[in-house]
C-alpha cells in the first residue's frame, strides 16, 4: 500500500509518504528527499525499497512544498529548519517503531544525505546511508554513531568528500568497522537519480543500490 500519511507531532502534524511491502516488513526505512522535495522520485525510491520488504516513510520536510526549478530548491534548502527537521526525522522514525519495526534505518539523497548522517547520530536508528551528501563542518556527529556508508560521484561538487572521508576514518579508529566512503569514478553528483539523465550514472547507481540493500540486510535483520 502507499499512502499520504499524518502522524501527531506536537502541537501540529507531520505529513509522509507511507510504502508498505507486500508481506510482513522485515524493517523500518526512512526515506529522506533531496532539496527538490517530496517529489515522484522520492516516492519511487520508497516504493524500490518496499519491495525489497521495507517498511518504509518518506517524511514531508518542506510541508507540502515542492519545485522542478533549481533556483527555488535552492531557496527551499537555505530556508529549511534543521534542527526541526532533525526532530521530525526522528518522529518519523518513532512512528515506524510504532507501526512494529524494531529496527529502523535512515538513506537520504543530497540534502537528504547529509540529513541522513545527521540522523544516525540523533535519530535513534541502527544504520544509515547518505547517498552524496554530508554536513559541512563543523558538524555535530560523533564517534558514537551506527554503522554509515557515504555514496559519491568522483565529480562531487556541492559536498566535501574528504570530510566524509575523515569522519568515517574517525568511525572506524573507534569500533564501528562498517563505516565507509564510496566514490564512483565518472559520475557526478545525483547520479542516482534516474529522472534527471544529464546527472545519471547507470552503473553506479546500480552498485549503490546493491551495496545499499547489503547494508541494511546485515544491519536490519
Amino acid at each position: 500500500m502507499s499512502a499520504l500519511v499524518s502522524i501527531p507531532f506536537g502541537e501540529s502534524e507531520l505529513s509522509g509518504w507511507l510504502e508498505e511491502p507486500a508481506g510482513e516488513a522485515r524493517a523500518g526505512l526512512i526515506v529522506l528527499q533531496e532539496w527538490w522535495g517530496l517529489v515522484p522520485h522520492v516516492k519511487d525510491v520508497a516504493g524500490r525499497f518496499s519491495g525489497e520488504g521495507y517498511l518504509c516513510l518518506a517524511p514531508d520536510l518542506y510541508h507540502g512544498r515542492s519545485t522542478v526549478e533549481a533556483e527555488e530548491a535552492q531557496h527551499l534548502m537555505e530556508g529549511l529548519d534543521w534542527p526541526l527537521a532533525l526532530s521530525e526525522i526522528k518522529e518519523a522514525v518513532g512512528e515506524l517503531r510504532r507501526r512494529g519495526c524494531s529496527k529502523v534505518g535512515v538513506v537520504g539523497f543530497c540534502m537528504g544525505g547529509a540529513l541522513s548522517c545527521l540522523a544516525s547520530a540523533t535519530a535513534g536508528v541502527e544504520a544509515a546511508v547518505a547517498f552524496y551528501g554530508f554536513p559541512p563542518a563543523p558538524n555535530p556527529m560523533d564517534r558514537n554513531c551506527p554503522p554509515t556508508k557515504v555514496l559519491f560521484g568522483e565529480h562531487e561538487d556541492f559536498f566535501s568528500v574528504a570530510d566524509a572521508e575523515q569522519w568515517a576514518a574517525q568511525q572506524r579508529a573507534s569500533g564501528v568497522m562498517d563505516t565507509e566512503v564510496v566514490v564512483y569514478p565518472g559520475a557526478g553528483h545525483a547520479f542516482f537519480n534516474d529522472t534527471r539523465p544529464e546527472a545519471y550514472h547507470e552503473a553506479s547507481a546500480a552498485d549503490a543500490w546493491r551495496r545499499s540493500l547489503e547494508h541494511f540486510a546485515r544491519h536490519l535483520s
